[in-house]
């Protein structure tokens, strides 16, 4: 498949790409840590040998490749899909609805860092080759669905400049909200707190004196820090939490096996450890300027120890990096109260049934209108000062 000078590819198998020319997409500055650790080779390649995607788990890679002269500028990660499971922006009632209109949903095309819902860029170039790059990849996306009579195809999490590009190509720009921590140039966690309202302030506080009186010590770990216990220890908190969420874990025990390997220095690993025994944890990947907090789990039930392991820690670690951001995952307007703003994420689609993308696209402008007033409305709540010069309370 081409387009202009450009020649488009598959691959099932990263083992069939070239580490070097995937990185100098997915990372083009060179530079480390990489700005989004979830597109690197490293990260989804552990993901495909660990067998946490592939055969049997609805998440089949067709990575897109575009050269122009025989040189690789851009690629994207691919799959067809069979399931809707592990997106985090959803489209289940597109799925029923079609799927009662009497048509089949799936499979269908997902361009996306499987189980994964942080923002980045999506369509991966070469510096210099950005919009051809896209438009080639998005065209070959489109062509292969429509060519192969896929219902559709998806782009999710995708940067808001794809979107609104990807949009200018006739895709359809839905957008859905997280929270996401935002670093004001804080001295330390109390600099941060300082910015608050005296009552967020002082819950804040209060949370974070509840969370270490459980009766043990909380460690945050990351490099040569890890061991296999640590990994052993989180892969039991993390299969409570996959169980209790999605039935079954999406990642399995040897991804975390692969991530040590290649990835150690890019993972943030905090545990709560009581009585020699560890009882919680909370995942975190370091990009170039954000911290992506990705599982949580545990094993014992104590106050405030979520918020601690998963919000406060990130925070603290954000602070002491010169990190830009926390992303704490999808959903959750607790968060709220910690720190975590509203903001808006970005997915495209495509639908190849005229009738059914045209019924789709109302309801995206009618969801987008919501979210501008739901985040209007969530940011009003928001724990930071509202009066400049607000004086503390005793606390």
């Amino acid at each position: 498949m081409s387009r202009d000078n450009i020649e488009i590819t598959m691959a099932q198998s990263l083992a069939d790409i070239d580490p070097q020319g995937w990185d100098a997409c997915a990372n083009p500055d060179g530079q480390m840590p990489p700005a989004d650790p979830f597109v690197t080779y490293r990260f989804l390649h552990a993901l495909e040998v660990s067998g946490s995607v592939g055969e049997g788990t609805g998440w089949h890679p067709h990575y897109l490749l575009a050269r122009e002269n025989g040189v690789l500028i851009a690629i994207a990660p691919m799959y067809l899909k069979t399931h809707s499971q592990g997106e985090f922006i959803f489209d289940f009632n597109w799925a029923q609805a079609y799927e009662q209109a009497g048509g089949q949903y799936y499979p269908k095309l997902q361009i996306a860092v499987p189980f994964t819902p942080a923002t980045g860029r999506r369509f991966l170039c070469k510096q210099g080759v950005e919009a051809k790059g896209q438009a080639a990849l998005t065209e070959a996306m489109v062509k292969i669905a429509s060519d192969n009579h896929l219902s559709s195809s998806h782009v999710t999490f995708c940067s808001e400049a794809e979107a609104l590009a990807g949009a200018e190509m006739g895709l359809m720009h839905r957008k859905s909200t997280q929270f996401h921590w935002v670093n004001d140039g804080y001295s330390g966690f109390d600099d941060f707190l300082n910015a608050l309202s005296s009552r967020k302030r002082k819950n804040i506080r209060k949370e974070r004196r509840q969370a270490h009186g459980f009766g043990g010590e909380i460690i945050a770990l990351t490099g040569d820090q890890i061991a296999p216990e640590h990994w052993d220890a989180f892969w039991r908190f993390y299969q409570d939490t996959g169980a209790r969420k999605w039935g079954t874990p999406y990642l399995t025990r040897e991804f975390f096996d692969e991530i040590q390997k290649d990835m150690r220095d890019d993972v943030l690993l905090v545990l709560a450890r009581r009585d020699g025994k560890f009882i919680a944890g909370a995942l975190n990947f370091i990009g170039k300027e954000v911290l992506f907090g990705r599982y949580w789990g545990c094993v014992e039930d104590h106050p405030a120890l979520h918020f601690e392991l998963c919000y406060y820690q990130a925070i603290d670690f954000a602070i002491s990096q010169g990190l830009q951001r926390v992303e704490a995952g999808a959903q959750g307007e607790h968060k709220l109260a910690r720190g975590y703003l509203p903001v808006e994420c970005h997915s495209l689609h495509w639908i190849g049934d005229a009738g059914f993308s045209e019924a789709v696209q109302r309801f995206i402008r009618a969801e987008a209108a919501a979210i501008g007033q739901d985040i209007e409305v969530l940011s009003s709540y928001g724990p930071f000062k509202i009066v400049e010069g607000e004086q503390d309370e005793t606390e």
